[in-house]
């Protein structure tokens, strides 16, 4: 999955479709990721004693992968990142319209 968690992703199709937010955490297995502020549900929560009160409670539910694409952080635009290989060695992600390397080696 080339998109990781603390991406800015803009969403590019769906009901939520326009949006931006940042990847919160991905489901790897399902290929699924979790962005916040995006495809809010609601659910009914029952009354435990101690731990919560009842009530609608608001959270993000999990999103394809594929209805997101990667926002660039240096030019700000929508982009499919490249894997590019650095001087030492290292495979990271860059953005193929600006050429810069997206996130630090690691």
């Amino acid at each position: 999955m080339r998109i990781r968690s603390g991406d800015t992703v803009l969403v590019i199709s769906g009901k939520e479709k326009g949006k931006t937010g940042r990847v919160d955490r991905q489901m790897t297995k399902e290929n699924r990721i979790v962005v916040e502020g995006v495809n809010l549900i609601t659910r009914h929560v029952r009354p435990r004693p101690g731990v919560r009160q009842s009530g609608r409670i608001q959270q993000e539910a999990p999103i394809h992968v594929s209805n997101v694409v990667l926002i660039c952080n240096k030019c700000n635009r929508p982009v499919r990142p490249r894997m590019v290989t650095l001087d030492t060695g290292d495979r990271v992600r860059g953005c193929p319209k600006c050429e810069e390397v997206i996130d630090d080696a690691r």
